[in-house]
């Protein structure tokens, strides 16, 4: 079978049960790293797309991804999202900090979004995907 943009993943849905707090706090940190709105509810790095829908307390039980890393294009991005993170007083689990035994100039922060997703930021210039 022929894809025209290559195997990969074409979006990710994310359940949030406060869609209006989580749109802000992904609007502000999602420039940050290189990503822009597609729509009210939709971010896009230019390969992938995000979106968040709402759902009722009743969903909020189920399992899924345990974290998400994003890409960042420079240890600067990183520390950017790290001093944003502290303004929101966000929940910072780790970081920013150099994580070389992942591998060499791992540069990365971790932090909870509002839903308690956890999130990451990495710059990883040596790791082969």
């Amino acid at each position: 079978m022929d894809y025209p943009c290559g195997p990969g993943i074409n979006h990710i849905e994310f359940w949030v049960k406060n869609l209006e707090e989580s749109v802000r706090f992904y609007s502000e940190l999602f420039p940050l790293i290189g990503w822009h709105a597609l729509n009210q509810t939709s971010f896009s790095c230019g390969q992938h797309e995000i979106y968040f829908k709402e759902m009722p307390i009743s969903f909020h039980e189920n399992l899924g991804v345990r974290h998400v890393c994003y890409h960042a294009t420079s240890r600067e991005v990183v520390d950017a999202v790290g001093e944003w993170l502290r303004r929101q007083n966000a929940d910072i689990i780790r970081g920013p900090l150099e994580m070389s035994h992942y591998s060499a100039g791992y540069y990365t922060v971790d932090f909870r979004a509002p839903n308690g997703f956890v999130l990451e930021v990495a710059f990883t210039p040596n790791a082969r995907l």
